[in-house]
């Protein structure tokens, strides 16, 4: 199949080198407002340039990968779905939580698939945790935690657009806690603080945060992120139930050095960053998406399931704010 690629930095950069080794795959055709970036591209991985996202679409494309800067995404998925061609969309869907309802409206009657980014779904120790969770290997669950550390706070222009660490490094959290127990979030409860850099603290962000959900069966999960983890990168969840408990992220990259005489586990280094920790899995992801293109799958990550996603991280943001539990109904306009 023939697919385009809108955005070339560095995660659309990394979606091409993964497109062109897909069997699957026969060509590329890319843009990115950047013309080098578009050139370096097509000399890297064999790809035909396009001038705007109209070229892309108008280029005979089977699906369509947007990883372009966020204010773009809205009407990329649109422009794809008025033309009729699959897409797949890093998220967010958009900015604000009432661009995402927009787009979910203007789409929502259309047979177009849409599959947005949220590659742990694809990790194949997550994947084992859902399996274990959906056959009862655990039991009932108690407890849920989830975390994710970043190895140093990404640049301050990039914060100052992110929309907060919940919006833009919790949401994976709260996606997953979802995906993987099947349950709801109905209720928050999130604090936070600045240790680190000076720019997050003046961006009106937090660079280390907690917070407590409980879930629509009385299950309680804990969602530990912060932008500073000196050690590596480290994406964990562990699964308490009465019969049993199962951990994702305890693997010899884990980046804690544990204190127990003799003990020498993690033996290797670290992770370092979420290219690396999430490289299979981003390989995956785009594998399903020319499923989803060829017709033989649904989306795996639809637009609603990135909305539900995003209500968890508004609740959490109006929870620090207000140091209050909130209900995630009192953020849902839909």
């Amino acid at each position: 199949m023939r697919i385009g690629i809108l955005g070339l930095g560095r995660i659309g950069a990394f979606h091409a080198e993964t497109l062109s080794r897909l069997d699957t795959v026969a060509s590329l055709v890319v843009a990115d407002p950047f013309a080098d970036a578009a050139r370096a591209a097509a000399e890297r991985f064999g790809a035909e340039v396009a001038n705007s996202p109209e070229a892309v679409l108008g280029a005979g494309v089977d699906g369509i990968v947007v990883a372009a800067a966020t204010d773009a995404h809205p009407d990329l998925i649109l422009a794809a779905v008025a033309a009729g061609v699959p897409v797949f969309c890093e998220k967010p869907v958009a900015r604000t939580m009432a661009e995402g309802v927009k787009v979910l409206q203007a789409v929502q009657d259309s047979d177009v698939p849409v599959q947005i980014g949220y590659n742990r779904r694809f990790d194949a120790a997550f994947a084992a945790a859902r399996a274990a969770v959906r056959a009862g290997e655990l039991g009932t669950l108690h407890t849920v935690r989830a975390t994710t550390l970043d190895p140093a706070p990404p640049p301050a222009a990039y914060i100052a657009g992110s929309g907060g660490i919940f919006r833009d490094c919790a949401v994976h959290d709260f996606d997953i806690i979802r995906w993987v127990t099947g349950r709801e979030v109905t209720e928050v409860y999130a604090v936070g603080g600045n240790r680190g850099a000076a720019y997050i603290e003046e961006a009106g962000d937090a660079d280390t945060t907690g917070a407590v959900l409980t879930l629509d069966d009385g299950t309680i999960a804990v969602v530990s992120n912060s932008r500073h983890n000196g050690r590596g990168y480290d994406v964990r969840l562990e699964l308490h139930g009465f019969a049993d408990s199962l951990a994702v992220g305890l693997d010899d990259k884990l980046p804690l050095r544990s204190a127990e005489p003799g003990v020498t586990f993690p033996a290797d280094a670290p992770h370092g960053f979420f290219m690396d920790r999430f490289a299979a899995a981003y390989r995956a992801e785009l594998a399903a998406f020319t499923e989803v293109v060829a017709g033989v799958r649904p989306s795996p990550c639809t637009i609603e399931d990135a909305l539900e996603a995003g209500w968890i991280a508004e609740a959490c943001t109006r929870s620090l704010r207000e140091h209050r539990p909130v209900r995630v109904a009192e953020v849902r306009t839909v």
